[in-house]
C-alpha cells in the first residue's frame, strides 16, 4: 500500500469585494446629528479631540501636539482621519483628508467622534409584532400571551 503525502502552501486570500465601500456614517457639517458633541466640539475642542483620540485607541494626549504647530498645521488629526478612514474601510484618499482637514479641522473632529459614537452602537431593530412576553407563573396555570386571541389546549389540565 502506497502512501500519498500532500502539501499545501499558506497562499494569500483575495476578496473579490471592495473593501473602501463605505462612507462616513454622517457627512462633515452635520454636527446637528449630535448637539453633545458639536457643542463639546464648540467650547472645548481639545477635550473632544482628546477623549476621541482615546476611544479610537490612541494616547489620551497625541492632540495636544497639535497645540506645538501653532494651528495652521494639523498633522494628528490628519494621521487620525487617514487610520480611521483605512481602518472601517471608508471611501476617500490621503488628498482628500488633507484638504478636509486643512479648510475645516473642527468639523473633522467631531465628525471622526460621531463615526466612533455610531460604530460603537450599532443600531438593532427588534420585530415585537411576533414576540411573546413570558412571565413567571404558578405550575398550574396557563400561559398568557400578548396576543388576546390565543386560547391554551387544555385550560385545566397541563400536558405533562
Amino acid at each position: 500500500m502506497a502512501h500519498t503525502a500532500v502539501n499545501v502552501q499558506p497562499g494569500m486570500m483575495v476578496s473579490t469585494t471592495n473593501m473602501t465601500s463605505t462612507l462616513w456614517s454622517t457627512g462633515l457639517c452635520d454636527c446637528c446629528d449630535d448637539m453633545g458633541i458639536c457643542c463639546c466640539g464648540l467650547w472645548c475642542p481639545y477635550c473632544l479631540m482628546c477623549k476621541t483620540s482615546e476611544e479610537f485607541g490612541e494616547c489620551l494626549c497625541l492632540p495636544l501636539l497639535e497645540i506645538c504647530f501653532g494651528g495652521m498645521l494639523h498633522p494628528i488629526t490628519l494621521s487620525m482621519r487617514s487610520a480611521m478612514r483605512e481602518r472601517f474601510h471608508i471611501k476617500g484618499s490621503i488628498q482628500d483628508d488633507c484638504c478636509t482637514v486643512f479648510c475645516c479641522s473642527l468639523c473633522v473632529w467631531c465628525q471622526m467622534a460621531r463615526e466612533l459614537k455610531a460604530r460603537r452602537n450599532p443600531m438593532v431593530v427588534v420585530n415585537t409584532v411576533n414576540m411573546v412576553h413570558h412571565q413567571p407563573q404558578a405550575y398550574n396555570q396557563p400561559t398568557q400571551s400578548i396576543d388576546p386571541s390565543y386560547q391554551p389546549l387544555n385550560p385545566g389540565n397541563p400536558p405533562y
